[in-house]
């Protein structure tokens, strides 16, 4: 048995990935067919069209490999209790999960509920404070 660590080669750490965007269009929107007052208003943040989402997109993406990225910055206690939520789900309930899943899974379900609830969802009323 060889003491040496496998490493990915150049061409897959300088590969050039497909999508540009952390949200891919399904559908993209003609120019022509965008109403004039979302192009022209200066004051609104949003330009394009909110994204809608299904049932089939609620599903998080699961064990696969991902080309976008967001760091998180996490508090020793923050981390220490994602990584006992990943020790717990592998030792009470079987489920071997890292914490990249965990933490997706947890946006499904918080972003679910926000779309289903609006201003009553967890979410909404954590960040507010109550």
């Amino acid at each position: 048995m060889s003491r040496r660590v496998s490493l990915p080669g150049a061409d897959e750490l300088f590969r050039q990935t497909t999508t540009l965007s952390a949200v891919p269009s399904t559908n993209p929107t003609p120019v022509e067919d965008v109403p004039t007052a979302v192009i022209s208003n200066k004051k609104s943040v949003r330009t394009t069209p909110r994204r809608r989402v299904n049932s089939f997109d609620r599903s998080p993406s699961g064990r696969e490999r991902h080309d976008e990225k967001i760091t998180v910055y996490l508090s020793p206690e923050e981390l220490y209790d994602l990584e006992q939520a990943r020790l717990a789900l592998r030792g009470d309930l079987g489920l071997a999960v890292d914490r990249g899943r965990i933490v997706r899974e947890s946006l499904a379900i918080i972003i679910a509920d926000l779309e289903t609830k609006g201003d009553q969802s967890i979410i909404a009323r954590r960040l507010r404070g109550k």
